[in-house]
């Protein structure tokens, strides 16, 4: 199988001007679905992450910036890498998604994570709970987006969310509903859900070896769990520049490809425009013959 690309979408800083924030973004993503990326995502965050810029970094609200691009764009596959549990009702994330996928002519896919930012989440008012807790809420959302893209519509009883209808029309246009990615790696919770109830995972990069383990454990919580671990598709952050390491992102990629990954996010670390475009014409035909 061939090994897909994604442009994960993490800053606006670049350019500084505010109102060029739209037109870099429709252009990267353009530019991006012309040179062959499969898919297109944005971080679930409103603050930016203190690891790797100041807090006070423009930050864009995700979905609706996906709901933008899905008006500049026409095949790359939407998503957030990922969206925090905590961040949004579960039935209301739901209906979120159903309108960005038909809006997008069946081009979303949830991608979801147990959240983790605190000082965002306590600066906007958001509840902090303890993670424990999370991952409850996170199995709760899985199951309640599952059951709002059924034909059930009747009542949904959880721990912490009690929902007296999941109705949801229109149904999404993507069949049989919106794919769903969880992202993280963490061996007893978040792989048992991805077994439990994803399409695909999202790992970061890491040495062969640490990620092969990682794959086993998903493994052998699909065995238990009587589910198909080939239907799960396997995707990976990338940390390695594209642009400024081809040779070392390529290599990394062949060992991923051979490990069953399908899919590889790169971030920009330049203007974003010029990233995707230079991607676009130095790695993405080369992905062609890995896999």
């Amino acid at each position: 199988m061939v090994v897909k690309l994604g442009l994960h979408y993490w800053t606006y800083t670049t350019p500084p001007e505010p109102e060029l924030i739209a037109p870099t973004l429709a252009r990267t993503a353009q530019l991006a679905e012309a040179a062959g990326f499969a898919s297109f995502t944005v971080m679930d965050h409103y603050f930016q992450m203190e690891a790797v810029a100041p807090a006070e970094e423009p930050m864009l609200e995700a979905y609706t910036t996906l709901g933008f691009v899905a008006a500049h764009t026409e095949r790359m596959t939407l998503g957030v890498l990922v969206t925090g549990v905590m961040y949004r009702y579960p039935g209301l994330l739901a209906k979120i998604v159903t309108t960005l996928d038909v809006l997008s002519r069946g081009r979303a896919r949830l991608g979801i994570g147990a959240s983790w930012y605190e000082r965002e989440q306590r600066g906007l008012g958001v509840p902090v709970v303890p993670m424990g807790e999370r991952f409850e809420r996170l199995e709760e959302t899985l199951r309640i987006c599952l059951q709002m893209w059924s034909p059930d519509n009747g009542p949904f009883e959880g721990r912490h969310y009690q929902l007296a209808e999941t109705l949801c029309v229109p149904a999404p246009i993507g069949r049989p509903r919106p794919p769903i990615m969880i992202g993280g790696s963490g061996e007893r919770k978040t792989l048992l859900l991805v077994a439990r109830y994803a399409d695909s995972c999202n790992l970061f990069s890491a040495p062969v070896d640490e990620l092969r383990h990682k794959l086993d454990v998903l493994r052998s919580h699909c065995e238990a769990e009587g589910r198909d671990y080939d239907s799960v598709q396997k995707t990976v952050a990338m940390r390695i520049s594209p642009v400024d390491e081809p040779e070392a992102f390529l290599a990394a990629a062949r060992d991923y490809a051979a490990l069953g990954v399908t899919e590889l996010q790169v971030t920009p670390d330049r203007h974003p425009a010029e990233f995707a475009e230079q991607v676009g014409e130095r790695i993405v035909p080369r992905l062609a013959d890995i896999g």
